[in-house]
């Protein structure tokens, strides 16, 4: 069964040890949950969008049926961040916007939250936590 990333978040906040939190984060790895991650924790990701809230109309379509998920627009986040690509900034915020409103609102709001490096103050996940479960991770700001 596949869980949405806001479900992951929860479950890994909701253990009650490190060690578990750990063991949650691998065992539900994917590339688009390291993304997430990086761009929350890694000092060097820099996003392009204003800071605070999005102005976008949430997708009211009951989770399950939602047209898309960060799973699959994690492709796409580049575009979002410094040196990721080359667009003007009205259509950057213009593709959050539509990107966001074709994510579930637990998904948009991991999204919102990570552009602006604030998954750990919702959900109880440290940098630290992170690192332990994805070694491989370089991280290219400061620790």
């Amino acid at each position: 069964m596949k869980f949405l990333m806001h479900e992951v978040l929860q479950k890994v906040s909701n253990a009650k040890t490190k060690k578990e939190k750990i063991s949650l984060l691998e065992k539900f790895n994917t590339p688009a949950l390291r993304m997430i991650l990086i761009i929350n924790y890694d000092d060097s990701v820099v996003s392009m969008l204003p800071a605070g809230d999005v102005p976008y109309i949430p997708n009211e379509a009951p989770e399950g049926t939602e047209h898309t998920t960060l799973e699959k627009e994690s492709r796409l986040l580049h575009h979002f961040f410094k040196g990721g690509s080359n667009v003007k900034q009205s259509k950057r915020e213009q593709m959050f916007i539509q990107m966001l409103e074709g994510l579930v609102a637990g998904e948009a709001e991991v999204l919102t939250l990570a552009k602006d490096k604030k998954i750990g103050k919702r959900w109880k996940i440290t940098k630290q936590c992170v690192s332990d479960a994805f070694p491989a991770i370089e991280w290219g700001g400061r620790s």
